[in-house]
Parts: structure tokens; sequence; C-alpha cells
């Protein structure tokens, strides 16, 4: 497994993170998102759609669930990316009634994916996020071959290597699930 520590000082840091991530993406991608309420699961998301092409409101699936949203131009044909919160289902055996292939969608992002073990596409990357003084720290884990290549593109990106690794080690208190 691979993985890669670092601080995000401030709402900014969280959307470079984002964008990075958008860039250097696979074409099919499931990442997991990890973190207590308010960690910036929700803002690293939004941000990641809105670096993909994703024009307009950017809803939240707190209620929904599940928000839909075509990549590049608006037209699909670059795929649809998922964007769940899970946050207020009981088991997993709810996500059925969402009616989503696990071999749709070019891009998952799921928050509180625990809550929906068992019924999702397994992880690429697994991104968890803390508290750490004013910002967060984040833990970029790799749990597939595509997710290690990704997390190698995001090393050698410039922009990434300027932000700080994490110092934080509440950051390593994120629940594993």
């Amino acid at each position: 497994m691979t993985e890669r520590m670092l601080h995000l000082p401030d709402v900014d840091a969280t959307c470079l993170l984002a964008a990075r991530l958008a860039a250097s993406r696979p074409s099919r991608a499931v990442v997991h998102l990890h973190g207590d309420l308010g960690a910036g699961k929700s803002t690293l998301a939004r941000a990641m759609l809105r670096a993909l092409g994703v024009s307009g409101a950017i809803r939240s699936p707190t209620y929904t669930l599940v928000e839909r949203y075509p990549l590049g131009d608006g037209s699909g044909a670059d795929g649809e990316a998922f964007h769940l919160d899970l946050y207020r289902i009981g088991d997993a055996g709810e996500l059925e009634f969402l009616g989503l292939d696990p071999a749709e969608g070019a891009l998952w992002l799921v928050e509180w994916p625990e809550r929906g073990a068992g019924g999702l596409p397994p992880a690429d990357l697994r991104i968890e996020l803390a508290m750490a003084g004013p910002g967060r720290a984040a833990r970029l884990v790799a749990t597939t071959l595509d997710g290690a290549e990704w997390l190698a593109r995001l090393e050698a990106d410039p922009e990434l290597r300027a932000l700080p690794p994490s110092s934080d080690r509440k950051s390593r208190q994120v629940p594993d699930s």
C-alpha cells in the first residue's frame, strides 16, 4: 500500500489538491473520502468536480445520497461523475435503491463509504481528512494498482510537492473502515 501525508493549511490548499487529483486521475477512478463532519470531504469533492469541468451548481448529496455530473464539456462524452454522501444510510443494502451500477461512472467520489461497505466499488484511492490546527491533515492511500500509479503521478507534481507533509499524528487517528 502506497501513501502520502499532506498538510492543507487552508481551503486554497484543499482546492489545489483537488485540482491536481483531477488533472492526474485515471480514466476510471473510485475515491473514498473519510473523516469527521467538517473535515473537508465535501470541499475536496466539489473542488475536484469543478476542476473536471463541472459548471453550474454542485449540490450536496447529503439528502439525495447521490448527485451525477457529466464531465468535460458537459455533454457526458468524458463520462459521468457520481458524488455520494452515505452519512444518512443505515446499511449497504440501501444502495440498491439508488440504481447505481458499479461498472458505470468515470469517477466515484464517496463520502462516508464505510456506511456502504460491500455495496460500493472498491476504492482506488482512499483520502482521509482530519482537523490539524487551523488546517487539515490529508492522508492519501492507494489501494489498487491504478491508485498507486495515480499517487505516483501526484508525487511527481511540482505544485503538489509545494504542500508541506503533515506532521500531525492525530491525522492517523482517522478510523480505518
